[in-house]
């Protein structure tokens, strides 16, 4: 056996949370140093490529860069170097992990065997996980050493389900996504924010920030409820709060046997007994219910199957039914063991999230041992071959009935979620057919539930999934309200390094006279209107998360930052796309030595990100005096406006095909910014003279930020009439 080869260096590990120069979405990049690895390639390692699959076996399905299955395969067999191996690796531990992606890289730098290596990464901590997990396995197969794949992917699984949103919540995100809405997460749990600014919603799991406090606190009282719910009409079973077990069993004599004891103020249908009869189990029924709320109803037995239907923005959007869990004896084992060999051995069983149904415990139910009881048996009893036992009578709704919800049906339960005053409800209903009004079979309506699990929709049992996700984000963003881009606001971003700070806050100005009070992040502090919220650090990440919270202010009703290439490098840019992007300059190189940028022209893959994320309808403003900016034009989803300055009686090159084009341009000619739309101009603005007037000595320098400036809020929409008079009264000292 060939000594065992030294480990490859993990140099720097930096999370990109916004586009990056590598993609839209976050990623993590790591800088390796290979070692002597670096003359390793993977065809040089007796066996190394049969055992990275034996111990992942689905690389085998990496396309690579070859484009179809066994892509990757071929390039391990051909050769190809330990960083990108390590890169197949992260991706497959995540998708074996359950959080699947196809996005990775790996490119060489100017120093011999130094890589950087990107993966995509929705969270830092599961992107931290995989890398260890994929570190370890590749080293362990490159050294012939034994890995336990199956722990590694366990570990990158604990990570996810640490981090990740739950189930619910990531429908409606997912939801959201898929109409190009943001979202930012607001803390380590499920609320999220859905949008940018004035036009961003909030929603923690199936709550949001249109669900009414009092109609929560309505919800969670049953008996006030079932008074409201009667008051219009709707078929409510009559009960009775009790305060002991002797209550229980008058009030059930008076109800009228057969009875429900249940919890005034519980949920998912804890501490809940059916179809009570006798003294005994009614009094003991009470004991169970009253611990786990803080009274308990007694109310008639409606039979039928219990049913929960989802409400969201009045209408009906799904329905499940339940049904009881019954075992069969075999005359060797116990009820409990039957349980877990006959119940809780279904896939669909867990305890997380991710199970639509629960597993059942026996021996810790107080209302399964009740069952149990009324049966003559207990946990440990065991029934004789073929008998059927009764588990659970309540619980299992995870089977999808939503086509055969009647009509009828659907709007009483509507009339049900009004009454209480929520946007969003689980409704439970109890009726012995839902596809019939529930007057004709004597059904009701038990429990009006605020912040309803979603998941029984999404994963029923048995039947078809519900787009919930889907349904939700229409209510917080109807279609008819939310013409172009719903949930975001005008984002203006300026990129470069030569006076941009003047530029950005020019342009917040102006846009803010326009009449939207305007965010406003750059070298100068943090703005929301004409308020500094706090200073600018300088340190990328504090700047970027800075950046990132003046977009969850409600007051912003517009925003600009000013970016650099430095954080895009070391952060990503702070929101995901914007409507204007401006690129000034390819200044700043000498400072980015740390990420292998030494000459001007490497910064083009940098400036780009700007003009990449402007969206379809938006525009990129390019310095059309600098031709590698010019030539960023082709990049840019939306329009593209040019600027430039007269220059010994010429234009720029590049502004003038474009305007001939009949294309936007922005031009300084004697001190005067001309606008025109190919051959038609319209009202300049008089810079030269703005800034003498303002006691300003006037500079090229000062007039080319102002014609920036003048470019990008025409871009903006705004009128060059409004322009020239911001100007006028834009502050061009710099903020203290």
């Amino acid at each position: 056996m060939s000594e065992p080869k030294n480990d490859i260096q993990l140099l720097r590990i930096t999370y990109l949370r916004g586009p990056n120069i590598w993609t839209y979405r976050p990623v993590m990049e790591v800088w390796l140093d290979l070692g002597e690895l670096e003359d390793c390639p993977s065809q040089t390692l007796p066996g190394f490529t049969e055992r990275l699959l034996k111990l992942l076996p689905a690389l085998e399905e990496h396309h690579c860069g070859v484009g179809e299955r066994g892509g990757f395969l071929q390039r391990l067999t051909e050769g190809t170097w330990a960083g990108h191996i390590l890169e197949h690796c992260v991706i497959e531990l995540l998708n074996l992990a359950g959080m699947p992606t196809g996005f990775g890289q790996t490119r060489s730098t100017s120093q011999r065997g130094v890589y950087r290596m990107v993966f995509r990464a929705r969270n830092e901590q599961v992107g931290r996980a995989a890398l260890q997990q994929g570190h370890a396995l590749l080293m362990a197969a490159i050294n012939d050493q034994p890995f336990d794949t199956a722990a590694a992917v366990a570990v990158v699984r604990e990570a996810i389900d640490d981090c990740y949103l739950g189930p619910s919540t990531a429908c409606i995100v997912a939801a959201a996504t898929d109409r190009r809405i943001p979202h930012i997460r607001l803390n380590d749990g499920n609320l999220v924010q859905l949008g940018y600014g004035a036009r961003q919603r909030r929603i923690w799991t199936a709550e949001t920030d249109l669900t009414c406090a009092i109609a929560e606190n309505i919800a969670s009282d049953k008996d006030l409820t079932k008074t409201l719910l009667k008051a219009c009409g709707v078929p409510v079973p009559e009960g009775e709060v009790v305060k002991s077990p002797a209550e229980a069993w008058s009030a059930a004599e008076d109800i009228g046997l057969p009875v429900v004891v249940k919890p005034s103020d519980g949920n998912h249908g804890r501490g809940v007994t059916l179809d009570l009869s006798n003294q005994a189990d009614i009094e003991a029924a009470y004991e169970v219910a009253a611990r786990h709320g803080s009274e308990v109803l007694v109310e008639p037995f409606i039979r039928g199957e219990e049913h929960r239907l989802l409400v969201v923005g009045g209408k009906v959007v799904a329905a499940a039914r339940g049904e009881t869990a019954w075992v069969t004896g075999d005359g060797q084992h116990d009820v409990a063991t039957l349980v877990d060999q006959q119940i809780n051995s279904d896939p669909r069983r867990g305890t997380t999230e991710d199970h639509p149904l629960n597993r059942l415990n026996v021996r810790s139910d107080g209302v399964i041992q009740l069952d149990l009881q009324r049966q003559g048996l207990t946990p440990d009893t065991v029934p004789p071959v073929g008998k059927r036992v009764l588990v659970q009578r309540n619980g299992n709704v995870a089977i999808d009935c939503t086509d055969a919800v009647h009509p009828e049906v659907a709007h009483v339960v509507s009339l049900a979620v009004r009454a209480v005053g929520l946007d969003i409800a689980g409704v439970d209903v109890v009726a012995e057919d839902i596809s019939r009004p529930l007057e004709a079979q004597g059904g009701a309506i038990v429990e009006v539930n605020a912040g309803p699990g979603l998941l029984m929709h999404l994963k029923p049992a048995e039947g078809t999934p519900r787009p919930v996700g889907q349904a939700i984000v229409e209510h917080l963003f109807p279609a008819e309200e939310h013409e172009g881009h719903a949930g975001r606001i005008p984002i203006v971003g300026v990129m470069g390094t030569h006076g941009t700070a003047t530029i950005a806050r020019a342009v917040a100005w102006l846009i803010h006279l326009s009449g939207k009070p305007t965010a406003l992040a750059c070298q100068d502090g943090l703005f929301i209107g004409s308020r500094r919220t706090e200073k600018a650090s300088p340190q990328a990440a504090r700047f970027w998360e800075a950046s990132h919270r003046l977009l969850m202010n409600r007051e912003a009703q517009a925003a600009v930052f000013e970016n650099s290439a430095a954080l895009v490098l070391d952060e990503g840019l702070p929101y995901d796309r914007c409507h204007v992007g401006v690129i000034t300059d390819f200044g700043g190189a000498e400072a980015l030595s740390r990420h292998d940028i030494t000459e001007a022209d490497q910064l083009y893959k940098v400036l780009r990100t700007q003009i990449d994320v402007v969206l379809s309808d938006g525009v990129g403003v390019l310095n059309a005096g600098d031709a590698r900016i010019a030539e960023m034009a082709e990049l840019c989803d939306g329009e593209v406006l040019m600027y430039g300055v007269d220059s010994g009686g010429s234009l720029p090159e590049a502004l003038v095909e474009h305007q001939a084009a009949g294309k936007r341009v922005a031009f300084l000619r004697g001190g005067r910014v001309h606008l025109a739309q190919g051959a038609v101009e319209l009202p300049g603005v008089d810079l030269a003279g703005i800034v003498q007037r303002r006691g300003h000595t006037s500079s090229p320098e000062l007039t080319e930020l102002l014609l920036a400036a003048v470019a990008a809020a025409w871009a903006f929409g705004i009128s060059p009439e409004l322009i020239a008079a911001g100007i006028e009264t834009f502050a061009l000292q710099t903020v203290a």
